[in-house]
């Protein structure tokens, strides 16, 4: 039991590490800061955005963790830490690639106070690159 308690430590630590992570690379991604973006401002597309890239990286890890955990605690560790950062990674270019093929700047619409419909597109988008990957990580 104390093993399985310290693989949960593990795992846990390291997925909030690279939710940390999603912050950070989202964070650069947009203009000002998201942290006062959400609390200052109350920006809902902040929050829907976030949200959407939380959950897509969570499934991420959760699909990294799942797949992996019978061949070893390391090589699972691993597997999540990797396919983790590359989650994140693919939802930056993912990013990237709707900031080009539409109008304006993207990182500026879906930080506006008031609603703004890019921020739905933004967070299907951060969720369908997680897809892909979970896919990519399921045998």
């Amino acid at each position: 039991m104390l093993a399985s308690i310290g693989y949960a430590a593990a795992y846990t630590g390291v997925g909030i590490a690279l939710l940390t992570l999603g912050f950070v690379v989202l964070d650069l991604l947009t203009p000002g800061r998201l942290g006062r973006h959400i609390h200052e401002q109350r920006s809902v597309n902040v929050g829907i955005v976030l949200a959407a890239a939380f959950l897509g990286q969570g499934l991420v890890i959760f699909a990294a963790i799942w797949t992996n955990a019978t061949s070893g605690f390391g090589h699972a560790l691993l597997y999540t830490v990797v396919f983790g950062v590359l989650g994140v990674v693919l939802q930056a270019v993912a990013f990237l690639v709707l900031d080009l093929l539409t109008p304006g700047r993207l990182g500026s619409h879906v930080t506006e106070v008031g609603f703004h419909p890019a921020s739905l597109v933004l967070a299907a988008a951060q969720l369908s690159v997680a897809a892909v990957v979970v896919a990519s990580i399921w045998p």
